[in-house]
C-alpha cells in the first residue's frame, strides 16, 4: 500500500484498515506462508477482522453508508460489505480465538476468500496499485496511517 494516495479520501486511514485487512484475508498464499506458518509482523485472522470492522462497525452497518469517505463508490462497498458478511460469519461460527487452521479449513473460507478477493481489486485498482502484490506488514500499515 505505499504507493496509495493518502489525501485523495477523507477518511483514508479507516480506507488503509479495510484494504490491509481485505488484502490479506484475500489471499491463500500469504495464509498459508504467514498466518499458518506464525510468521510474525502480520498478525492474525482475528486482527484482520478487527482492522476491517474496528472503527468503521462494518460490523453492524453497511459500507454504503460511507460511500464518499471511505469507499469510492456503490460497487466497492457492496463488494467490502459481501466480504464483511462472508467473514463475520465464519468468526461467529469459529469463534474469534480459534487457531488459523480452523478457519482456513472452514467449508466457507474460500467463499470468504473469493469475495475478500473482489473487494480488495475493486479497492487496489481504484488506489492505482497492484492489487497481487504481497501484503504489507501491520508495521508498514501503522507507518503509513501516521503519515499525513
Amino acid at each position: 500500500m505505499g504507493g496509495m494516495p493518502l489525501n485523495d479520501m477523507p477518511w483514508w486511514r479507516w480506507r488503509s484498515n479495510v484494504r490491509s485487512a481485505l488484502h490479506m484475508l484475500s489471499d491463500p498464499r500469504f495464509q498459508q506462508e504467514v498466518w499458518l506458518a506464525g510468521a510474525e509482523g502480520y498478525g492474525d485472522v482475528t486482527d484482520a477482522v478487527y482492522r476491517l470492522v474496528e472503527d468503521t462497525w462494518l460490523d453492524s452497518w453497511s459500507a454504503e453508508k460511507y460511500v464518499g469517505t471511505i469507499f469510492r463508490d456503490a460497487q466497492e462497498a457492496a463488494a467490502v460489505d459481501l466480504a464483511v458478511l462472508r467473514v463475520l460469519r465464519i468468526l461467529h461460527q469459529v469463534g474469534p480465538d480459534a487457531p488459523v487452521s480452523v478457519y482456513l479449513e472452514h467449508p466457507a473460507w474460500p467463499e470468504a476468500v473469493r469475495a475478500a478477493r473482489q473487494a480488495h481489486v475493486r479497492m487496489a485498482a481504484a488506489d492505482g496499485e497492484d492489487p497481487d502484490a504481497r501484503p504489507s506488514s501491520v508495521e508498514v500499515l501503522r507507518s503509513l496511517t501516521r503519515a499525513v
